[in-house]
């Protein structure tokens, strides 16, 4: 068998359809650029810039659009052998308009369905998933069938492998071989928009299955049902997980093991141009450090530094930053400015709900500090 990936990521792609005018309403944009999107393939992406061997599972539409997707995917060094076309149904776009510093509504157009809910139980190279040392799904991969079957079959397959050689480290769990459950909320690409039991319900039965959940207050909440970030952290462990990550946009992001070890870490300060990416830098970067078998704080610090750095240009996959920009932004205690409009800048993203005023919180809330000031909203 081939030596297996580090990081194998599961769900949404698409084309985002980015406006090169900034500040402007979607109706008046008349410039566009076209780059790689969804969150996972984003986070890949951003485990891949940090060195590591990566590939996703997705469905795109037998179309152009599908072709450039793979195109994308193949020049930042994601594998894309598990990337197959859907007959019936197109590629996917995202449009998003951009407000700095807290403002991107998006525009997805996932219909009547998108090729990555097509994704079939059977189609799985389930070895592969298994021998990943760590994979990566999502809240929305369970939101249709058969994408929810082929998800929870993959959870299964990593579970039932972990039981059969139960780990003696707990470092080794959640590093070595981590799952990942993001819990990606998005009401949009539910049923009627769920907010109750049924949403609830699959994501316990994902968590049962995962040793690391991801994700904002908001995300939480659906999952547990409580909104204080500790408390969300307790009962994410309840579930099952080994380790909760509490993402808390302008007050940082908490991080609890099962072992009894925290981190709480505050936000970099930075700039925002774009948060709509931030989410995922930070996803590639929490698994480059588990990887890595770093402690806890210096993963979040780690974490919340790529996110920062997407947050402050306005790429997304194109953004996503190298080890010396993300240990740089470390060492000067915030995103330097020639780093925020460096050679990425020309990409995008929409990947995610707005941050708030306060910070670049991505699509999963990570945690970035904007020097503005004003009182926090979000857009949808």
């Amino acid at each position: 068998m081939p030596e297996p990936y580090d990081v194998v990521t599961m769900g949404r792609i698409g084309v985002d359809l980015y406006p090169l005018d900034i500040g402007v309403p979607l109706a008046r944009v008349e410039t566009f650029g076209k780059f790689l999107g969804g969150s996972p393939t984003n986070v890949a992406v951003a485990a891949a810039r940090l060195g590591r061997r990566t590939a996703v599972i997705t469905r795109t539409g037998r179309d152009p659009f599908g072709d450039y997707l793979h195109q994308e995917l193949r020049g930042f060094g994601v594998d894309d052998r598990w990337v197959t076309p859907v007959e019936e149904y197109p590629t996917p776009v995202t449009f998003c308009e951009v407000f700095p510093p807290d403002d991107f509504p998006l525009y997805f157009y996932r219909q009547p369905k998108a090729p990555d809910l097509e994704i079939h139980p059977s189609e799985l190279d389930l070895d592969a998933v298994r021998a990943a040392r760590i994979f990566w799904m999502t809240g929305t991969g369970l939101s249709a069938e058969p994408s929810r079957a082929a998800t929870l079959a993959a959870l299964r397959a990593r579970s039932e492998d972990r039981a059969e050689e139960p780990r003696t480290d707990p470092a080794a769990d959640t590093g070595a071989c981590a799952t990942v459950f993001d819990l990606d909320w998005r009401p949009m690409f539910w049923d009627g928009g769920d907010r109750g039991s049924v949403a609830r319900a699959r994501y316990r039965e994902a968590l049962a299955h995962a040793t690391v959940a991801v994700g904002n207050i908001d995300e939480c909440e659906i999952a547990t049902g409580e909104r204080e970030p500790h408390a969300a952290a307790r009962a994410l462990l309840a579930a099952g997980v080994e380790l909760a990550v509490v993402k808390q946009g302008p007050k940082g992001v908490l991080a609890v093991h099962r072992d009894g070890s925290t981190a709480e870490v505050p936000p970099l300060p930075v700039e925002v141009v774009n948060g709509l990416g931030a989410g995922d830098a930070f996803g590639g970067a929490l698994c480059h450090g588990l990887l890595a078998g770093w402690d806890l704080a210096r993963i979040m610090r780690y974490a919340n530094a790529a996110g920062a750095i997407v947050a402050s240009r306005l790429a997304c996959s194109s953004a996503m930053p190298f080890p010396d920009e993300v240990e740089r932004a470390l060492a000067e205690g915030a995103v330097p400015a020639d780093r925020a409009n460096g050679a990425s800048a020309n990409g995008a993203c929409a990947n995610g709900p707005s941050g708030t005023r306060s910070s670049a919180t991505g699509p999963s809330g990570a945690g970035t500090e904007s020097p503005a000031s004003r009182p926090s909203g979000a857009a949808s």
